[in-house]
């Protein structure tokens, strides 16, 4: 019985994985992105009973049996997985006792999915989740035994479902270490930090030669001098300890000025937000090494002087120490894991230990020098340079005020938030002041169009003219009718001003929009896109844009408003999605290829458009870092071919 156990699991295993070739597709890598199984206790379940003989199997011929060495092959295909009564009851038996955690309409989108199987195309469960769990009648007596007939609905045993449940989490924890170390559109550093691409890389290790060689020259020898007399290494020592100093300090405004939203340079070089991120933490990193050499440098030199007893009873030494450690202590707590973990308590932190450093750093000027030798003016530009960034914040909230925005939610994933009478594009922070305690925390999101499609114009104008309650969904309603609406009514409508977001629902203060029809906002608008303007879609005369999932937002302001000819290439894992978004209108006039619940044939799509074309073709991708990947990978090898006409690629990444 064991043998032929193993052989049928591995079957049903390897039956479902091949699935994977004519299955739902996926975004991203293995850990990135895509979760094979999720959750585990309910794949755990379903593996543990779907090699079970059902009333509605079939079994293999005498031929096939014989060719397999066994009495005959189970057959089971999803129509009868989706209808079975023994198996939806053990199934979903089995899931309410091993998924206690895991919230309801996690465990009903699970059901829907993937009872009858893991293909693109399947038939749907007959009853939902809670419905076959209703059917039960108390705790089943029967317990299902391995690859054996399931008539009734049983208990499945902690011995089987543990093996299916350490089989799932253990393969895709081994899959996910393979895209660990493969190729990513935004490469980390052991998974702790971001690393620079080439351009970026060049001028990062400018700024590390110019540190290291203003740190090393012109040192002069005071021979013969009061502090140190006859002793060239202390004297030397302090020098080159205060230089570090001040060239910590001369580092520091452009740590303040890289991580602001309002840094003018933004406009005058034509870089994106995200390089000036990647800076920020560079600098920051060298700021840092030198003040930790400094610190180090003057601590040896008082413990050899016998001075650092009464030294580090003084103001200025312990305000030093402070302004150090916050520096060294910003590194652990600012890695990639937390930064995307716990985002919002990061930036608090980062926020509040940022403000104990510069008082630190100016405090320890103070009590040590007073304000004789300017060094403190560093600190000033470190405050004014903050304050700058957060009075642009503050006046950029106030142009606006408080809007209502209108939330409908797509599906499970994916909702629609729309504000009325706001003019937008680029990026946009929106706040929810009213989602959290938290009124401070915004999120950054890609304005996919600023001009409200007419039937929502009409929902806005009647929020203005009675006191009823107008909810999202009066708006969605009104765009599927708006579909039928004469010619004539429409041309009457002029457009109004509103801008229109699509968001992935995470686990954060985005996943509290689903339980609303609108919330009042602050918006944070104005900000460009990420992509620099010298290297804008519009200088090709022919665009060509592959999005994935929400990354549509990105790109299609691009693709409204190039004056050649542009073609749009779009996946996404849900029709909905789609659907939404062609109701609105905002695929009107773009020629358009979508790949819905299948994979964008990236390799056959880039030769199609690359390949014997005239003129310049500017390729602009947005999405998931796989698909990201995918497009870097095949443009470079086409273009590297030499059979393509004239082309470059621009990247609108979701890294930060």
């Amino acid at each position: 019985m064991a043998p032929r156990f193993f052989l049928r699991l591995v079957l049903t295993a390897t039956g479902a994985l091949a699935m994977g070739s004519d299955g739902r597709a996926g975004h991203g890598l293995v850990g990135y992105g895509i979760k094979m199984f999720d959750p585990p206790c309910a794949f755990a379940c379903r593996d543990a009973i779907s090699s079970a003989t059902l009333s509605c199997s079939t079994v293999s011929s005498d031929d096939m049996a014989g060719m397999s060495g066994m009495s005959g092959m189970v057959m089971t295909d999803g129509e009868c997985y989706a209808t079975d009564d023994a198996f939806l009851g053990t199934l979903a038996w089995c899931v309410a006792s091993r998924c206690e955690e895991i919230p309801e309409w996690k465990l009903e989108k699970y059901w829907k999915d993937n009872v009858a199987g893991a293909a693109a195309v399947q038939p749907d469960p007959k009853v939902t989740y809670q419905q076959a769990l209703a059917k039960v009648n108390g705790t089943p007596n029967a317990v299902y035994v391995a690859t054996g007939p399931l008539n009734e609905t049983s208990l499945v045993s902690q011995e089987l479902w543990y093996a299916a449940y350490n089989t799932d989490v253990v393969f895709e924890g081994q899959e996910s270490m393979q895209a660990k170390y493969g190729h990513h559109d935004t490469p980390v550093f052991f998974g702790l930090a971001v690393m620079p691409k080439r351009g970026q890389a060049l001028f990062v290790f400018y700024f590390i030669v110019i540190n290291t060689v203003l740190s090393a020259v012109s040192y002069e020898y005071a021979n013969p001098n009061t502090w140190y007399p006859g002793d060239r290494w202390r004297w030397m020592c302090m020098l080159v300890s205060n230089r570090l100093g001040l060239l910590s300090f001369a580092n520091l405004p452009l740590v303040f000025l890289y991580a602001g939203r309002n840094n003018l340079l933004l406009w005058t070089t034509d870089w994106s937000h995200s390089t000036f991120l990647l800076l920020h933490r560079w600098i920051a990193a060298i700021a840092t090494l030198q003040a930790v050499l400094h610190s180090i440098i003057y601590l040896d030199v008082y413990a050899k002087n016998d001075t650092h007893s009464s030294e580090s009873k003084e103001p200025y030494w312990y305000w030093g120490v402070v302004a150090t450690v916050g520096l060294v202590v910003l590194f652990p707590t600012s890695v990639i894991p937390i930064r995307r973990k716990v985002y919002e308590l990061f930036l608090a932190w980062h926020v509040a230990i940022a403000v104990l450093v510069v008082a630190g750093c100016y405090w320890h000027i103070v009590f040590a020098f007073g304000h004789k030798w300017g060094y403190e003016v560093w600190i000033f530009v470190c405050m004014a340079v903050w304050g700058f960034d957060r009075i642009s914040r503050v006046a950029r909230l106030a142009r606006h005020g408080v809007k209502t925005a209108f939330v409908t939610v797509i599906d499970e994933e994916y909702c629609r938030v729309t504000i009325p009478g706001v003019f937008a594009s680029g990026i946009a922070y929106v706040y929810f002041p009213t989602l959290t305690w938290r009124v401070w925390e915004n999120h950054p999101f890609s304005v996919a169009s600023a001009i409200l499609p007419s039937t929502c114009q009409q929902v806005s104008d009647d929020v203005e003219k009675r006191p009823t309650t107008v909810t999202a969904a009066d708006c969605t309603s009104s765009l599927a009718d708006g579909r039928h609406s004469s010619s004539s009514h429409s041309a009457r409508e002029q457009p109004q001003l509103g801008i229109t977001f699509y968001i992935r629902m995470q686990s954060g203060i985005t996943s509290l929009l689903r339980r609303r029809d609108s919330v009042p906002v602050l918006l944070e608008a104005g900000y460009p896109s990420h992509s620099p303007l010298s290297e804008s879609p519009h200088n090709s005369p022919t665009l060509i844009a592959l999005a994935g999932g929400v990354g549509i937002t990105a790109v299609l302001p691009h693709l409204r408003s190039h004056p050649g000819h542009v073609k749009l290439y779009w996946g996404s894992r849900t029709r909905a999605l789609v659907d939404d978004v062609e109701t609105a209108g905002l695929l009107s006039g773009i020629e358009n290829e979508l790949f819905i619940g299948e994979r964008m044939a990236v390799r056959e799509v880039l030769q199609r458009e690359l390949v014997g074309g005239q003129g310049e073709v500017c390729v602009l991708v947005s999405g998931p870092a796989g698909l990201i990947d995918e497009v870097r990978c095949m443009f470079g090898e086409i273009v590297s071919e030499g059979k393509g006409t004239r082309a470059r690629l621009i990247v609108e990444s979701f890294g930060w």
